[in-house]
């Protein structure tokens, strides 16, 4: 890594004595700011201090939305920000950093809702993402083949019918893939993580009569002979997957360090893991003590596995450096909208007949959540069509009568197609909306003729959710979406894609202002973690991670957001990407 980012790392305690009593009171609401402290206490030869100066510094608190100057030590606290003048002369012999011409600061960025080790398996196997047809597709799977020891998976992921242009949107085959591997078992997943896509390989090694019915809350594509064609949704794609060997754990750190390079490059400070198995728990823990673990993580165990059950018998898991808390467990009620998986209330408007997929039933989902929050833990579930969202809103309401001393902030994880009384409810429950503003661009080109002109204006409205009064978190879902936060961002505030199309945006009037985008990839995300006291916004008694930019995102046409570039990433006060190395 390009910088021992854990050295003088101390506890947040230690940190309040060093600035003379931070305030740590648990709960706060996003938005509102935590109380500063007077800064009394002055290191005398201030050796250990850095004051960052000719900033615009955009610190997502309210309060004190801009400044040109910050202070902050070795052990990652800020001390004060403020104007520059005032600093220099409370910090006269701090050493300085001149990001030159008024550089444009903001607090570290924060991914609400991501799968930290699908985007280092994405970039160690074939990425398909971005294919634009089947030949595409081939080639690059092609290319990695060549690599690999006969006889051994071709794994990839990525690939989006929806996006073919020498295809009419219809799901593919296994003998578009035969031709070229007739003898290797090949298993591509769908870019949303809903589907697969396998050859006839790797089908004659599913264990006979398992391919004659579907699998609860999967769904098996099959021709007019009712044979199955290679696609498999949800629940259905185990059938293969569980037939590829797990990687060894060597293949697993260089999946990780691949991802976190990533994660540092484009500005993230925060991830929230959404679905974490205990296997990498340890191995996040493991990175951690060898200094190599460039980002604070919020991991959410991954259903009814290991990990849940590690999380209620053993407690919260944190960390000592900071980096790693796991509190919360992720759930998955259905599938998603381009594999026609979501749970919808009524018929799919583009496949008569068919409603998607709920994973599991509405009183055994209830049961689930109702024990998770008895356990202390967070509720995260992944909710797209608008019957999983209220079978979600259900299970909540009932889980909270039976454990009144739930924890709260519980979160609909991409909330996607909403009931017209769904923002509302939410609100009551102080739900927290995990949305990812990319997938409203990415999806914008085919969402409307899977719910039809009605549903549609419930689905991916993000003003909707904030005038009923429920909190925002933002994030990416990567690798289903890029990484690149900053792309997120600019979905938020003009639900276009990056051709600038439709002119005045998808549905314009959800767009985000940019003070509610900023909001929700920093403090709304730390709020949606619990730790809006720590990190989120750039004040005293926080935390140290920022962002330089190569342009001001708050004020350049939004047109020119996607063109703007990560100078530095700095987390815990220490730098952790530069451009220029």
């Amino acid at each position: 890594m390009p910088y021992n980012f854990l050295k003088n790392i101390t506890l947040l305690a230690a940190i309040c004595l060093l600035i003379n009593g931070c305030d740590q009171q648990q709960g706060s609401s996003a938005g509102v700011a935590v109380e500063q402290p007077e800064i009394t206490q002055v290191i005398p030869a201030q050796a250990d201090i850095t004051l960052l100066i000719n900033a615009r510094i955009y610190t997502a608190n309210t309060d004190q939305p801009m400044v040109t100057a910050m202070a902050f030590n070795d052990q990652g606290a800020i001390l004060a920000v403020g104007e520059r003048l005032q600093l220099e002369a409370d910090y006269p012999n701090a050493r300085q950093l001149d990001i030159g011409d008024r550089g444009i600061i903001i607090p570290g960025m924060i991914d609400a809702h991501a799968h930290l080790m699908n985007l280092g398996y994405s970039v160690i196997t074939t990425n398909l993402a971005g294919t634009r047809s089947r030949a595409e597709i081939l080639q690059r799977l092609q290319q990695n083949a060549a690599q690999l020891s006969p006889g051994s998976w071709l794994v990839g992921r990525g690939w989006d019918q929806n996006d073919w242009i020498d295809h009419d949107g219809s799901f593919p085959s296994s003998s578009d893939l035969d031709e070229l591997f007739p003898q290797r078992p090949v298993w591509l997943t769908r870019i949303d993580g809903h589907a697969g896509w396998a050859n006839s390989s790797a089908l004659a090694l599913v264990a006979d009569g398992q391919l004659d019915s579907e699998p609860e809350g999967g769904r098996i594509i099959r021709d007019q002979d009712s044979q199955p064609t290679g696609v498999f949704v949800d629940a259905a794609m185990q059938l293969v997957a569980s037939l590829i060997p797990a990687p060894d754990h060597q293949t697993e750190q260089l999946a990780l360090q691949q991802a976190l390079a990533e994660t540092s490059r484009h500005g993230l400070t925060g991830v929230h893991e959404a679905g974490t198995s205990l296997q990498h728990l340890r191995l996040y823990q493991e990175a951690i003590a060898n200094e190599q673990f460039p980002v604070r993580l919020y991991a959410m165990a991954n259903g009814q596995a290991e990990a849940l059950n590690h999380l209620c018998q053993q407690g919260v898991l944190e960390h000592d450096s900071g980096l790693l808390i796991a509190r919360s467990v992720k759930f998955y009620l259905d599938g998603a909208l381009g594999s026609r998986g979501a749970a919808l209330v009524e018929d799919y408007s583009d496949e008569s007949g068919h409603r998607g997929l709920l994973f599991v039933q509405p009183q055994q989902f209830a049961q689930q959540v109702t024990a998770a929050m008895r356990c202390g833990l967070q509720i995260n579930t992944h909710a797209i069509g608008d019957h999983a969202n209220q079978v979600l809103i259900d299970a909540y309401a009932n889980a909270m009568q039976a454990v009144p001393a739930h924890v709260g902030r519980h979160r609909i994880e991409h909330a996607q197609v909403m009931r017209a009384d769904g923002f509302q409810r939410s609100a009551d429950l102080n739900l927290i909306a995990s949305v990812q503003p990319t997938h409203a661009t990415s999806d914008m080109y085919w969402a409307e003729d899977r719910v039809g002109p009605q549903r549609i204006q419930y689905a991916y409205a993000w003003q909707d959710f904030l005038n009923a009064g429920v909190k925002l978190a933002l994030g990416s879902d990567f690798p289903v979406e890029s990484v690149n936060p900053l792309l997120g961002f600019y979905a938020a505030v003009s639900r276009q894609d990056t051709d600038n199309w439709p002119t005045d945006g998808w549905y314009p009037q959800q767009q985000l202002s940019r003070e509610q985008a900023l909001h929700g990839f920093t403090l709304g995300a730390a709020y949606a973690a619990f730790m809006e006291n720590e990190v989120g916004s750039l004040e005293p008694g926080k935390r140290a991670d920022f962002v330089w930019l190569s342009q001001d995102i708050m004020q350049i046409p939004a047109s020119e957001i996607p063109q703007t570039s990560v100078l530095e990433t700095w987390l815990n006060g220490k730098r952790i990407f530069d451009q220029n190395q």
